[in-house]
């Protein structure tokens, strides 16, 4: 995956093909499939190029199909599904050999005045005295370490602490999960970059909260996990390379499958976007 925010920078510049297709580039990884979050981001970019600059990315809805492939690029065909003058809404289709991969709706708007309230941003550590991730990665061997490092390294992530470690137990959330998180590095100041950086760092961590609860590691051999859809409301502009709490929860788990959201705040205690995600964390048979 990126490596830097160089090479995160490059993965969301997308080739354009014709009117409202798009390609997108891969990043070297050792992965067998392609990141999730890298598919949703570059999605984002393709569908915020067939809209016109008053218009800004407030929601998208999207599901993972079929696992990416790593060695060939993705294409990403846009539908343009209405224009208004105050909404806009896209639908954008992650291709690969042939067959859809990932399915986006997304919806802008432009900005306007209105009512507002918020949740209060939770009392937390500062991100410097969260511990790096990279650091915790190290607790399960070198290897570990240097696999984060060679696939992660374009993200600074902070862990605060979950349910039962760092976190208090709180009898209506079973579990718990926070992290200070930020691009490692600073992007352009466009606007589209920002939002597909934080679609890209979204689904990174987003599904271990749905494991906290069992004691097992989103890296565990014993578990098959996968992202199954994703959402995001955006309600603030804000920067993916500046600090913002990623405050997860999840709600339920069951079928094989775990639910999560997220409040998302920044360093100021805005709360900007709100992120949901259900996914599947399927038990491996051991007897196989």
């Amino acid at each position: 995956m990126a490596g830097s925010a160089a090479e995160l920078a490059t993965l969301l510049d997308l080739e354009r093909l014709e009117v409202d297709l798009f390609r997108g580039a891969q990043a070297r990884t050792e992965r067998q499939r392609v990141f999730g979050g890298q598919v949703a981001a570059q999605a984002v970019v393709a569908a915020t190029r067939s809209v016109d600059r008053d218009f800004v990315l407030h929601s998208l809805h999207s599901y993972f199909l079929r696992p990416g492939d790593t060695a060939v690029p993705i294409v990403y065909d846009v539908e343009r599904i209405r224009d208004g003058r105050s909404f806009v809404t896209r639908r954008v289709s992650a291709r690969q050999h042939g067959r859809p991969i990932y399915y986006m709706t997304a919806n802008f708007q432009v900005p306007e005045a209105g009512l507002e309230h918020q949740d209060r941003m939770p009392d937390v550590p500062a991100p410097e005295q969260g511990m790096p991730l990279v650091d915790l990665a190290r607790e399960r061997g070198p290897e570990a370490a240097e696999h984060w490092e060679r696939e992660w390294a374009a993200l600074d992530i902070r862990h605060v602490g979950i349910t039962g470690q760092g976190l208090p137990e709180d009898p209506e959330h079973a579990a718990r999960a926070r992290l200070w998180i930020k691009v490692d590095g600073t992007l352009a100041d466009d606007a589209t970059v920002q939002q597909a950086a934080f679609t890209y760092a979204s689904d990174l961590t987003l599904l271990g909260a749905a494991l906290v609860p069992h004691g097992i590691h989103i890296a565990s051999p014993r578990l098959q996990p996968a992202s199954l859809d994703h959402t995001i409301w955006f309600h603030r502009p804000f920067r993916a390379d500046e600090w913002w709490l990623y405050d997860q929860f999840s709600p339920f788990a069951g079928g094989a499958r775990g639910l999560a959201l997220a409040r998302v705040f920044s360093l100021s205690g805005e709360l900007v976007a709100t992120v949901a995600q259900e996914g599947l964390i399927r038990l491996r048979d051991e007897r196989r």
